[in-house]
C-alpha cells in the first residue's frame, strides 16, 4: 500500500513549520500538517492576551536560517511573532499543506503496511510514511478542579482562550497562577479593574527585563546587513547560556553564578514593592532556575497599587459569586482568570495516542517506565516518528535552538536513510539506554538535584520527580551531536 503522504506533521507552530522546511529540503513534498486550531502560529495564535510578548529576546527567538529585522521590540509583542509565522509559511509556501480545525486523536504503526495510520476526530483516517509531532511543550491547558467553580455565577476566562472583548473597568477581579503568563497579565488587568485579587501558590523568581524600543535606524541596518543582526543573536545566545547552562545545568560547579542571578531578583523586588510582607510573600523559598524564571519590569510593582492584593492562602472553593480561602475569607469577585498553566506529563508527552510496534502505547510507557528518547527525538519501538517535542529535548532558554537542532538531527537521519534507499529507521534499545544513562548523569549536576527544589512546584519535574524535560548540554553541544550521531544508533530496513 502506498501511504497518502510522505509525512504527517502534527501541529502548524514553529516546531511543526521547521520539520516541513526540512523534510522539504530532503525533497519529501506530499506533506499534511494537521492543527487543531484554526490558523497556524501555535502558542502564538492561541494566546491573544494583554501583555502578550517574548521572554526570550527578539533576535533569539527566531529562525536563524529566517531573520526578521523588523522586531519593533527587544522583546517582541506576541502579534509580531504571530506575523511572523505567517511570514515563514509564505515564505516557504506551507500553507498549502496545512489543514486546521483537525484534531489528531490516535496513530498507530501498521508493521505489514510499513506506514502510520492517523486518526482524526470524526472518524477520517490518512496514511503516511513519517510521522513527526510537534505539538508543543505547553499545548495542552490546565483548568484545576476546584469545588464549587461550575456554580460560579461570573465570567472565567482561561489565558489561551482569552476574550478579547472583555475590558474589566470597574470589576472585581481575581487571577489564580503567578507563572509566566501571569507576570505579563496582572499588570494590565490591575491597570483596568477596580479591584484584582492575586491568588499565588508558588512565588516566582523575577528579574528586570531590559527591554527597548529597537530604533528603525537599527532595523534598517539589520536589513541591509544581515551580518549584523547575526552578531546580535550570537551576544544574546552567549548570555542565555550562560544563565541556562552554567547556573542551571552546571548548579554544582557554579553556584555563585547562581546565586548572582538570585540576588539580582532579590535586588529587583526589594526596590519594587514597597511592603515588606508582600515582599516576603513574593519571595521564593527554592533555588533560582527550579522552576522557569522571567522577566519584568511592572509586576512587582503593581502589588504597590491600592487596588490590587495578593492571596498566598489556600482556595477552599467557589460560591456563585465568590472566592472563599481555607482561613474562610470570602472575596467577591466578577471574572475569574485562569492563569494555571498547562498539563505537561499527564496529557502533553504526548499529546495524542501513539501505538508503534508490538503494541507499545507511547504515553502508557512513558508514564508506566521513564520518560526518555534518544537525543530527544525517536523512540525504540516506533519505525518512523520523530517526536519533537519529547524528554530531553529542549535545548538552552530557546525553542527555536531545539527546533534547528532537531532539524539537523532529521536532515543526518533521513539522508542516510535515503542513501540507503531504506523504507524505515528506528533507533535501536541500546543507543536510547546510553544516551538516557548520559543525560541522567549530566543532570546529577544540576540544580533540578543539587538545589533546593522541593518547594517549586515546577513543571521541569514529572510525575518520578525527574527533570525530563531539558537537555543538559550547551546549545552547540546539542548542535555537534545533532550532525555526529552515530548512525549505527539507528536500525534502517
Amino acid at each position: 500500500m502506498t501511504p497518502q503522504f510522505d509525512a504527517v506533521i502534527v501541529g502548524a507552530g514553529f516546531g511543526g513549520m521547521g520539520a516541513a522546511i526540512a523534510l522539504a529540503q530532503l525533497g519529501y513534498s506530499r506533506l499534511s500538517i494537521l492543527e487543531r486550531e484554526d490558523d497556524l502560529g501555535g502558542t502564538w495564535h492561541v494566546n491573544r492576551y494583554p501583555g502578550l510578548a517574548v521572554d526570550i529576546a527578539s533576535v533569539t527567538y527566531s529562525y536563524s536560517f529566517e531573520p526578521n529585522p523588523n522586531w519593533t521590540r527587544l522583546f517582541a509583542p506576541g502579534a509580531e511573532l504571530k506575523s511572523y509565522a505567517e511570514h515563514v509559511a509564505a515564505k516557504y509556501d506551507l500553507r498549502r499543506s496545512m489543514r486546521f480545525g483537525v484534531v489528531v486523536e490516535r496513530a498507530e504503526w501498521d508493521e505489514h503496511q510499513q506506514l502510520w495510520t492517523v486518526s482524526i476526530a470524526g472518524g477520517e483516517t490518512v496514511t503516511s510514511r513519517f510521522l513527526v509531532t510537534a505539538t508543543g511543550f505547553l499545548s495542552q491547558p490546565y483548568t484545576p478542579d476546584f469545588p464549587g467553580i461550575e456554580d460560579f455565577a461570573g465570567k472565567i476566562i482561561h489565558t489561551t482562550a482569552w476574550d478579547q472583548t472583555h475590558d474589566f473597568v470597574g470589576e472585581k477581579a481575581a487571577i489564580i497562577g503567578t507563572g509566566a503568563t501571569a507576570v505579563q497579565l496582572i499588570p494590565e488587568i490591575a491597570s483596568r479593574a477596580h479591584e484584582l485579587t492575586v491568588f499565588q501558590r508558588t512565588p516566582i523568581w523575577v528579574v528586570p527585563k531590559v527591554d527597548f524600543a529597537i530604533p528603525p535606524v537599527v532595523r534598517r541596518l539589520f536589513a541591509r546587513v544581515p551580518l549584523t543582526q547575526r552578531m546580535a543573536r550570537s551576544v544574546n545566545n552567549t548570555i542565555l547560556e550562560g544563565i541556562m547552562v552554567v547556573g542551571v545545568l552546571h548548579f554544582r560547579q557554579a553556584k555563585m553564578m547562581n546565586r548572582a542571578a538570585a540576588l539580582a531578583a532579590r535586588a529587583h523586588l526589594r526596590v519594587s514593592v514597597r511592603s515588606k510582607a508582600t515582599r516576603k510573600a513574593l519571595t521564593p523559598h527554592y533555588d533560582f532556575g527550579c522552576k522557569r524564571p522571567t522577566f519584568s519590569n511592572k509586576y512587582f510593582r503593581t502589588f504597590n497599587r491600592g487596588n490590587t492584593r495578593l492571596e498566598t492562602t489556600s482556595i477552599e472553593r467557589f460560591e456563585p459569586d465568590a472566592v472563599v480561602t481555607t482561613d474562610g475569607r470570602r472575596t467577591p469577585i466578577d471574572t475569574l482568570v485562569l492563569a494555571t498553566g498547562f498539563n505537561l506529563w499527564d496529557v502533553n508527552f504526548p499529546a495524542l495516542q501513539i501505538v508503534g510496534r508490538e503494541g507499545r502505547d507511547l504515553g502508557q510507557w512513558w508514564r508506566d517506565n521513564r520518560f526518555q528518547a534518544y537525543e530527544g527525538i525517536a523512540i525504540p519501538k516506533f519505525p518512523n516518528l520523530l517526536s519533537l517535542n519529547s524528554p530531553y529535548s529542549y535545548s538552552g532558554l530557546s525553542y527555536f535552538t531545539t527546533i534547528e537542532s532537531q532539524m539537523a538531527h532529521m536532515r543526518r537521519l533521513l539522508g542516510e536513510l535515503q542513501r540507503r534507499d531504506a523504507a524505515t529507521f528506528e533507533v535501536t534499545d541500546r543507543a536510547n539506554a546510553e544516551f538516557l544513562d548520559a543525560v541522567t548523569e549530566k543532570l546529577g549536576d544540576s540544580v533540578f538535584y543539587e538545589g533546593k527544589c522541593s518547594s517549586s512546584r515546577s513543571y521541569y519535574f514529572n510525575q518520578h520527580g525527574e527533570a525530563a524535560l531539558l537537555r543538559p548540554t550547551s546549545t552547540s553541544n546539542s548542535f555537534h551531536a545533532a550532525s555526529t550521531f552515530p548512525l549505527t544508533d539507528y536500525e534502517f530496513a
